[in-house]
């Protein structure tokens, strides 16, 4: 069963973070483009299908990634700060969607730069969830 789970999560978290990576780089777009026109419009609906398409893959992410500890290698040190980077991950996940709705209401606040470096955090993220797993540090 855990190396079941193993395998579903390592794939959709391959899968969640392509999107992760992605959206923000729409939005980079988003925000270098006019909001009355056809191209906004475009990468509005492909922001919307993109978040659509990894919120379930981010759902199947934690969920393997918290039925892992149960079935098999317990709550170590790593695994609790392996744990509380997949919760940091679902809160940019969602503050992903909140800057969608802004995109979407044409009230975001945000320059291209900016969002170039949001781009970037995720980046972290995996880094720290990489080396906890691999290192096993505490």
């Amino acid at each position: 069963m855990y190396l079941w789970l193993k395998f579903f999560h390592i794939f959709f978290i391959i899968s969640w973070f392509a999107g992760l990576f992605y959206l923000p780089r729409i939005y980079v777009n988003l925000a270098m483009t006019a909001p009355q026109s056809a191209e906004y419009d475009r990468l509005i609906i492909m922001a919307q299908k993109l978040y659509k398409f990894m919120t379930p893959w981010g759902i199947g992410a934690i969920s393997c990634g918290l039925l892992m500890p149960i079935t098999q290698i317990g709550f170590s040190g790593w695994v609790n700060s392996k744990i509380a980077i997949g919760v940091l991950l679902a809160g940019y996940h969602l503050w992903c969607g909140a800057l969608l709705r802004q995109f979407i209401a044409q009230q975001n606040t945000h320059s291209h730069k900016w969002y170039r470096a949001f781009n970037e955090l995720p980046v972290f993220a995996l880094l720290a969830a990489l080396y906890l797993v691999l290192f096993k540090p505490f």
